[in-house]
């Protein structure tokens, strides 16, 4: 429940109060100041609260965007001011002391701020406390408090002359897609999103109705038939539809929430390696073992991640932040079709999807799985490319936030923290040729000797003494964001290289799944420092082992037991990180959203 006080005299005509009731709204009147204070008063403390100037004209969707969004402590339109509970009582302070003294608003006050609007005047003094206003851009939307009636008439006129549900539904679109989502799914998954919405239903019903239809398209695959490989081929392409659908749904309607962004983000991630799991069980079925192919293309794909959310974190506040590789990068943007290419060339979420559905369809699974690889590749070392050109050629000082975030990313256990005490002085900004140095000693010994082999542990050794002494400094040279990635792939693709070398039947599904519960946990933590709530807690991290404690384990066990016990005590483990990691941020994400933490809501990069 929401509260809205209107304030001022009531305006013949007006329909006010009936917007604001269709927008959830209980409406209150009052005349003046003293009478807003007391009405304010009586609103439980736990409920959104607006105050909105009688004589307002706009369009509904504008006091939509100043009034409802649930990201912002508080928002504001001119004629309006919004808070949720956080921010309530320096709403109330604001209030008081617009109340006591009038405006002083001169020429260089925002423009459309009127000193006589009451909203207006607390809405600067809530932000003159140090509260953060969110103003949204309203671009054609109209949103004012007229001082006459011909202003008035004006006013009316120019929200008679735009179609703001027109405006609602392009902007339900987000703003930067890839080629394949702007052209061939939004233009018509928007009208779902509003379909969607008139009837009630909501961005995570439609996410889960997404995630139970890429499970369904996952088991056609599996049944390794060519009808089965044609129906998840459509059906992935559908499950995409809805996973557009839930996105514009929350654009269009405002509902977003910190468990809407947990379920969509770590939906499409499970929704995508279940659907390489389906297919690797078709193929087997047909006598074709794939199962190598789709852990590397899960071990691939969330290396690319990886690499995606380190540069970020590592750059976002960065101070001094210029380089003329971007510079050049945002030249090639003002070229149209150079846009689209570069934006293809990365193979984001829907190019992706729609290249796995096509090849599903007509081919194998194999091929599906080597043409994935190959573009997943050539994606890989294009973005990898260029952020190393852009971090090289930056001018920047990294912030303390960023060398945290990047420590939580590399996700180091008890033994590297043990081993950091053996190598401190190590030279500034070499952390990621140490990180690189360690981790080719791992893969080169796990790949150029046989299963039970005891060198793979001899590398892991190494390798945790390389980790830690990567990690012993603050992560804040300008390579220093590949740290994290470089870890991952030295992980992942320790397992799987261990798995095929046991040779076994089961050995690497069991890999597939200890690689999923681990990158589950990986993409668990950027999420939670995306939220703004830092790392999962560090008795997580210590239980299950860290990067480094994983590895050591996998390749202690594979010297120790026959592969067929390997296999077995692989799937224990998988079992076992599955399970904690889960409940953890089960618990985590659902006692965060009855908590009323801060909605998010992510429009960076395509995934």
């Amino acid at each position: 429940m929401s509260t809205a006080i209107v304030t001022g005299q009531p305006v013949p005509g007006s329909s006010l109060e009936g917007e604001l009731r269709a927008l959830g709204f209980d409406v209150r009147l009052a005349p003046d100041a003293a009478q807003a204070g007391t009405a304010l008063a009586a609103v439980p403390a736990g409920q959104r609260v607006a105050l909105v100037d009688a004589g307002f004209v706009g369009h509904t969707h504008a006091l939509r965007l100043g009034l409802t969004d649930p990201r912002f402590a508080a928002s504001a339109v001119p004629g309006a001011v919004s808070v949720q509970p956080a921010a309530r009582e320096a709403l109330t302070g604001a209030l008081r002391e617009s109340a006591e003294a009038p405006s002083t608003a001169d020429a260089g006050t925002r423009a459309g701020t009127l000193a006589g609007v009451l909203a207006d005047r607390v809405a600067e003094r809530l932000s003159a406390s140090g509260t953060d206003v969110h103003r949204p851009d309203l671009g054609e939307l109209v949103a004012a408090v007229p001082a006459d009636p011909q202003g008035r008439n004006e006013a009316r006129q120019a929200v008679a002359a735009v179609d703001d549900e027109a405006i609602r539904l392009r902007t339900a679109v987000k703003a930067r897609d890839g080629f394949f989502t702007t052209y061939c799914i939004s233009p018509y998954s928007r009208y779902i999103a509003r379909w969607c919405a008139r009837r009630g239903l909501t961005p995570n019903q439609v996410t889960t109705a997404s995630l139970v239809t890429a499970l369904i398209a996952a088991g056609c695959a599996a049944t390794g038939t060519r009808p089965g490989f044609v129906a998840a081929g459509l059906l992935l392409l559908f499950s995409f539809v809805l996973d557009c659908t839930d996105g514009q749904l929350a654009r269009y309607s405002l509902q977003y929430s910190t468990l809407g962004a947990w379920l969509d983000a770590t939906f499409d991630r499970a929704k995508e390696y279940a659907y390489y799991a389906g297919l690797a069980l078709g193929a087997a079925r047909g006598g074709d073992d794939v199962w190598a192919l789709a852990l590397g293309a899960m071990v691939l794909q969330t290396c690319r991640h990886v690499v995606d959310f380190s540069f970020n974190e590592a750059n976002h506040d960065a101070t001094a932040n210029t380089s003329p590789t971007a510079a050049l990068s945002d030249k090639l943007d003002s070229v149209g079709w150079t846009v689209w290419v570069r934006r293809m060339i990365v193979l984001p979420i829907g190019e992706r999807w729609a290249l796995i559905a096509v090849l599903t369809a007509l081919t194998t699974p194999r091929v599906t799985f080597i043409v994935l690889l190959i573009g997943c590749a050539l994606a890989a070392a294009y973005t990898t490319a260029g952020r190393v050109l852009r971090s090289l050629t930056r001018r920047a000082t990294r912030t303390d936030r960023a060398a945290q975030a990047l420590a939580e990313l590399s996700d180091s256990g008890p033994l590297s923290e043990l081993l950091q005490r053996a190598v401190r002085g190590v030279p500034r900004h070499t952390a990621p040729a140490i990180a690189a140095s360690g981790a080719l000693v791992l893969v080169l010994e796990t790949a150029l000797s046989d299963y039970g082999s005891w060198w793979p542990v001899l590398g892991a050794a190494v390798y945790a003494l390389t980790s830690a002494a990567a990690v012993s400094r603050p992560l804040k040279g300008p390579l220093d964001w590949l740290v994290p990635p470089v870890f991952r792939a030295a992980e992942y693709g320790t397992i799987l290289l261990i798995a095929a070398k046991a040779d076994v039947n089961g050995a690497l599904p069991a890999a597939f799944g200890l690689v999923a519960a681990v990158a589950y946990h990986h993409y668990d933590t950027v999420y939670r420092i995306r939220g703004g709530t830092g790392a999962p807690p560090h008795w997580l991290v210590r239980a299950i082992g860290g990067h480094e404690g994983r590895t050591l384990v996998v390749t202690v066990i594979a010297a120790l037991l026959t592969n067929t016990d390997f296999t077995l005590a692989l799937t224990v483990c998988a079992v076992a990180v599955a399970l904690v990691v889960l409940v953890e941020s089960i618990r985590y994400w659902v006692t965060a959203h009855r908590r009323g933490a801060p909605a998010v809501h992510d429009e960076g990069e395509p995934a």
